[in-house]
């Protein structure tokens, strides 16, 4: 009885022993095991650029990326800084043309309501450098964006003056409407030769054989022909935008009342009909009614062959 107590006593003692070795046995196992698989796992992710995201290599990458986005920015900025020189120095050309479209210039307290950006800013990443260059730039590309509209607007401006100035320059008495000989001071008071008075002259006298031809010194529409006192056979053609020009004295009248006519185009030929003691031109120009000096709307180094075709 006493020995088979002992034996399954034994047995008992054998089994516990063992299963607490099996157990420690897998957990060093398992510690080497994994030990492995992690020494493993690192190594294939040092040679192949942390495909796990394990981050050492990922950090050291984004540090020189940001390096490198830094000086992009730098460079970008430098970039944009010339642009705005640029258009700097556009405006400042704009504003030359503008004064010869006859339109007031953009002065500088305009262009800066125009072209200021609000200062917003923005953090855009955790880098406080990054941050600074990108505000700085942002700011840069709003104002070349302000002024670059601003000068667009402003040639548009200038564009539609300038064709509306070229149409009103198309119809100014510009050229002298007959070749010859004429005197300067011939305008205003002076001794009428026939009259043998002194009295006002409203215009001045452009000597030449009889049949000169004579052209329209801008463009216009007949506004007269025909016979006018002193004057004798008259033309008159009304430019528009308030000028109107007169011709006297005439041999010849080649147009029609009513009839448009170019700057250039014959229109009358040289006389001397009506108070007159030889054969000449009498012109006059007149603003508003108003009689100008016509001298002073000649181009003499400008011919009304020009225009000719």
């Amino acid at each position: 009885m006493r020995k088979t107590k002992l034996y399954k006593f034994s047995v008992k003692t054998l089994t516990f022993r063992e299963v607490r070795w099996a157990r420690t046995r897998l957990i060093i196992t398992g510690l080497f095991t994994g030990g492995v698989i992690l020494w493993s796992l690192l190594a294939i992710n040092q040679r192949y650029g942390d495909v796990f995201g394990l981050g050492h290599i990922q950090q050291s990458a984004l540090i020189n990326e940001n390096r490198i986005l830094q000086n992009q920015l730098q460079y970008l900025t430098h970039k944009l800084n010339g642009i705005q020189r640029q258009l700097n120095l556009l405006g400042d050309r704009g504003n030359e043309m503008r004064l010869s479209a006859d339109l007031p210039k953009l002065d500088e307290d305009l262009r800066k309501a125009g072209t200021g950006g609000v200062d917003n800013r923005i953090d855009f990443t955790s880098s406080k450098s990054v941050n600074s260059l990108l505000n700085s730039l942002n700011s840069v590309t709003e104002r070349a964006e302000n002024e670059l509209r601003l000068q667009s607007s402003s040639y548009e401006e200038i564009q539609k003056a300038y064709e509306k100035n070229k149409v009103r320059f198309s119809h100014l008495p510009a050229i002298k409407p007959m070749e010859g000989f004429y005197n300067k001071r011939g305008f205003g008071m002076r001794f009428h030769p026939i009259l043998q008075i002194m009295r006002p002259h409203e215009g001045i006298d452009i000597d030449n054989e009889a049949g000169t031809p004579i052209y329209a010194p801008a463009d216009g529409i007949i506004d007269f022909t025909g016979h006018k006192g002193g004057y004798g056979l008259t033309l008159e053609i009304n430019h528009g935008y308030s000028y109107k020009t007169l011709y006297g004295h005439l041999s010849k009248i080649i147009v029609n009342e009513g009839q448009r006519v170019k700057r250039g185009e014959l229109v009358a030929r040289c006389g001397s009909t009506g108070l007159s003691s030889a054969p000449h031109l009498h012109y006059e120009v007149r603003l508003n009614g108003v009689a100008q000096n016509p001298v002073d709307y000649f181009f003499d180094d400008v011919h009304a062959s020009y225009y000719q075709n």
